[in-house]
């Protein structure tokens, strides 16, 4: 996730999904949660009702933690992030850098949902929706999540604009592994609405994630190349080598046991009175050993860059 938002009132960001729509998310869900939980507790009393009133008391919070707390974790979890209401609704659970939700995340917020949702009636996660900036309630706070909206009128998803054809291959030489998913994010959304900013604030978000670029590459900035170029470029470099290595040809499975030493290869001798090529004995000649191979010279450590970014934004 992205929390840029341009002079222009220009959200670089997903949209968080407020009250309303989540309100009738959770109503659709505990609709078909309770009922659910209906029909097995009116078949489990059914099925247990030789045991005595312990036993029974303990298949009823069975069932209730395992239908109202735990499928609810195991749908978020497998669907990651979109149960059944959600999904009617357009809406999505994602981290906060906007990365799908893990086991650990719907675990917590269905841990804070039985406090928050159940016990006081939705009270506590209306109160917090209010008064949160994103609409979040206590569940998302503790979890690290946001509710999203997937479905967005007249959204379109723009393409990332090629790089100039003089930067082609110019930083296949720049480590990216310290970039963050974050900062690659953001990278993106400003690429794919450069257009619609205004120039003066375009040209300072661009000179800012540049720099940033740079410090988490540790390279020095290149001279003369404009910041938004300079975006495209690396941006176009780490989709050329995601698809080099998605397209990757598999290597060759390893050959156990040392290779077979080629064997010595019969001479003919010619015998003397005989006739070219007629009771030739053949005599086994013996080869060489191959030379021992050479130790490649050991390489020199490269000088480190100094890490200065060197986008300035225009005056």
């Amino acid at each position: 996730m992205s929390d840029l938002v341009t002079g222009d009132a220009v959200v670089l960001g997903l949209r968080p999904a407020r009250l309303p729509s989540r309100a009738l998310a959770i109503l659709l869900d505990l609709a078909v949660y309770v009922t659910g939980y209906v029909l097995v507790s009116i078949g489990l009393t059914l099925a247990t009702a030789s045991l005595d009133d312990a036993a029974q008391a303990a298949v009823a919070v069975a069932s209730f933690l395992l239908l109202l707390v735990g499928v609810p974790i195991a749908v978020e979890t497998l669907s990651h992030g979109r149960s059944l209401g959600k999904l009617a609704c357009g809406l999505r659970v994602v981290r906060d850098d906007g990365g799908p939700i893990r086991f650990r995340h719907a675990l917590v917020r269905g841990a804070m949902g039985v406090v928050e949702l159940m016990m006081t009636f939705g009270s506590v996660a209306c109160i917090a929706s209010l008064v949160s900036a994103r609409g979040r309630r206590l569940g998302d706070v503790f979890a690290g999540t946001l509710v999203v909206r997937e479905r967005v009128p007249g959204a379109r998803v723009m393409p990332v604009p090629p790089p100039p054809p003089w930067l082609a291959g110019r930083f296949t030489g720049l480590d990216l592994s310290a970039v963050p998913d974050g900062l690659w994010l953001a990278i993106r959304q400003y690429l794919t609405r450069m257009n619609q900013l205004d120039p003066q604030v375009g040209a300072a978000m661009a000179a800012r994630l540049a720099d940033d670029l740079v410090l988490r590459t540790g390279a020095p900035p290149p001279v003369g190349v404009p910041a938004a170029a300079f975006l495209m470029a690396v941006v176009h470099e780490r989709q050329s080598r995601d698809a080099a290595r998605a397209f990757r040809p598999a290597a060759p499975a390893p050959v156990s046991g040392p290779l077979p030493m080629p064997g010595p290869v019969p001479v003919p001798v010619p015998v003397p009175g005989a006739l070219p090529g007629a009771g030739q004995a053949p005599v086994p000649v013996a080869y060489a050993a191959p030379p021992a191979p050479v130790a490649p010279a050991a390489p020199v450590a490269p000088v480190e860059a100094p890490r200065a970014g060197g986008f300035a934004p225009p005056a």
